[in-house]
């Protein structure tokens, strides 16, 4: 009986192995003759390669924000009606540089998956140093229904769920767009807090009431949209803590 179960457990490790062989080789074939290719740099992606390639990954221009508790972004984000505890930022955020097409194309150009992937790295980053020990939700920044039926996502989502992937911190999706939010790209810093203004509403606050909640975003700039939102969860929500996290921000004064 014994030589049997032996025989048969041979059996199936070796099907096993055949077939986890036979993936991978399909995987390179694939690889070889359609190539995945990095958005920054265009290069073909090698095995052990996810969305971006070893170089351009390396050469990211982190801002290093998770690290310190006083950073330039923190300092950006200060209201006194809508205090942050914490505030970090993947990628420093420039129009010129080839970074940006990672947003743009996230955004615009129907690939929200770029979002997760870079919100999975960014968690295994901020793990080590303690970002999100304490963080019950995560409260991605959200668009009125109009834009998410016209793009097909709301972007900022896939950022929520790659933080969450790593992490296991549940995403909420309780801050609803009520009314159109008109994109902010070519407007000034005044128009920007304008119009983000009376944009958003708390659907349940009770059931934020004292959590610490991450709130997320793709890119901030002036940070008018999210300090929208910031206002909005401090006014309707008893005893809440708030950290912001985006995948990019541009450099104070930009």
């Amino acid at each position: 009986m014994n030589t049997r179960h032996d025989i048969s457990y041979r059996v199936k490790e070796a099907a096993r192995n055949l077939c986890r062989h036979a993936g991978e080789l399909a995987y390179d074939l694939s690889r070889m003759f359609f190539p995945v290719c990095c958005p920054v740099c265009h290069k073909a992606l090698v095995k052990g390669e996810n969305l971006l390639c070893l170089e351009c990954l390396w050469k990211l221009p982190r801002t290093g924000y998770h690290l310190s508790a006083d950073n330039e972004l923190i300092h950006k984000l200060v209201d006194i009606n809508a205090p942050v505890e914490k505030a970090a930022s993947y990628f420093f955020y420039k129009n010129s540089s080839p970074y940006s097409r990672l947003i743009r194309d996230a955004k615009y150009n129907g690939q929200p998956a770029i979002n997760r992937s870079l919100a999975r790295e960014f968690a295994r980053e901020l793990r080590p140093a303690g970002f999100l020990d304490d963080i019950d939700l995560i409260i991605p920044v959200p668009v009125h229904w109009s834009k998410r039926l016209r793009r097909g996502y709301n972007q900022t989502d896939y950022i929520a769920r790659g933080i969450s992937d790593v992490s296991a911190i549940p995403v909420s999706y309780n801050l609803r767009a009520k009314r159109r939010h008109t994109t902010q790209t070519h407007k000034t810093g005044k128009e920007r807090r304008s119009a983000s203004l009376d944009v958003f509403k708390v659907i349940e606050p009770d059931m934020l009431a004292g959590k610490h909640v991450l709130l997320v975003d793709d890119v901030i700039t002036t940070g008018s949209t999210i300090l929208s939102c910031a206002r909005v969860l401090h006014n309707n929500v008893e005893g809440l803590r708030l950290s912001i996290l985006s995948l990019a921000a541009t450099r104070l004064g930009q």
